[in-house]
């Protein structure tokens, strides 16, 4: 089963869904602003996307420019910051399996489903 970290209020997420609707995909909604995931959680989650724990970080959001812009942090302070902080995680997400993408460019999307 597919894996939607969503915010209803962001466009781009809202586009991700109607993409997934579109293409008749079963999916399952993580409003993750309501129930911030956990620390192992976001961990898991940073390995399937194959990135780095500052490229899960929203740096224009202004949680991050008053309380981290400018800090040397460790990954886990970076993880730590969006545990306490949930807004600070990039959106949306589609997990599929033991992969996942920052679905945040259409071409993205569908790339990612012709490949998995």
């Amino acid at each position: 089963m597919i894996e939607v970290y969503h915010n209803p209020r962001c466009g781009k997420s809202r586009n991700c869904l109607a993409f997934l609707d579109n293409q008749n995909q079963e999916y399952n909604i993580t409003k993750y602003l309501e129930e911030a995931p956990s620390t192992e959680t976001l961990k898991a989650l940073l390995e399937k996307l194959q990135i780095k724990a500052i490229d899960l970080v929203r740096q224009k959001e202004k949680i991050w420019i008053e309380n981290y812009k400018n800090q040397e942090m460790t990954d886990e302070a970076v993880i730590q910051a969006m545990v306490l902080h949930p807004i600070l995680i990039e959106r949306p997400i589609i997990i599929k399996g033991n992969k996942a993408i920052i679905a945040r460019e259409m071409d993205k999307i569908e790339t990612f489903f012709k490949e998995s």
